[in-house]
């Protein structure tokens, strides 16, 4: 069957894309090797014994945003010292511990809270997020909620979005360690469900180790989701900083 002039033109502006964005793609990946091999360097002179970074996002696309992991046995000032000598790497954004750490950015930057922690944590007042028991699954009962987490929170996409899963000291602090991170993470799982952008939000989990004031540790009201939000404003952007077209 002969092809008509408008397949023809459509076959190949296909083809085009397609050479784009595999040459966008190889670009991002060399770009990414590089920064992996300076960040390698940083590591290894701030201390940072097994610690390895990660330049690929959840989808496997390269990122400026590494993950750092190992260094579990690290004391916390050499965590912090290797975090920032990474983040001082020109090219490299922000970093957070594959354990959910809270991330270093890289340059100068300020830090102002904005408004939509206020929102959520009026929303948290009257509510809890909660979960079935001793399990990360989250009840039924607080999707309506998380909804309304989501709403609260897409005014300040672009943001950095903490979330801090808390438990009380009724049982081992191993295990609530890992279900307040298991139960962090359940969260953020769910709020990028609701469309919100996976590299702005930052899950961990600290056990029962912050209960809230004038709280036993073994009080339940400890176990808790907590909400961070803050503005990052750069003093001076690199072109690697500049947004591209959304």
């Amino acid at each position: 069957m002969p092809i008509g002039p408008k397949t023809a033109m459509l076959a190949g502006a296909l083809a085009t894309c397609a050479v784009a964005i595999g040459g966008a793609r190889t670009a991002d990946t060399n770009f990414a090797e590089t920064l992996n091999e300076r960040a390698a360097t940083a590591i290894a002179k701030a201390g940072g014994r097994n610690v390895s970074a990660r330049f690929t996002n959840r989808m496997g696309w390269p990122t400026r945003h590494p993950t750092l992991s190992g260094g579990e046995n690290l004391d916390t000032n050499t965590r912090d010292r290797v975090a920032k000598a990474v983040a001082a790497v020109p090219g490299i954004g922000g970093i957070n511990w594959a354990d959910g750490t809270l991330l270093a950015d890289a340059g100068d930057t300020t830090f102002s809270p904005l408004h939509c922690q206020d929102d959520v944590n009026a929303l948290l007042n009257a509510r809890s997020i909660r979960f079935e028991e001793s399990s990360s699954n989250l009840d039924l009962a607080s999707q309506p909620l998380l909804d309304e987490v989501a709403a609260a929170l897409r005014p300040c996409l672009g943001s950095i979005i903490a979330i801090t899963g808390h438990t009380d000291a009724s049982g081992p602090e191993p295990g609530n360690l890992a279900l307040s991170r298991q139960r962090a993470f359940a969260v953020q799982n769910a709020l990028m469900r609701r469309g919100i952008p996976a590299d702005g939000l930052r899950a961990r989990g600290v056990g029962s180790q912050l209960p809230i004031d004038g709280l036993a540790p073994e009080d339940p009201a400890n176990r808790r989701i907590e909400f961070s939000v803050v503005a990052t404003t750069p003093v001076q952007p690199t072109p690697v900083d500049t947004p591209g077209p959304r």
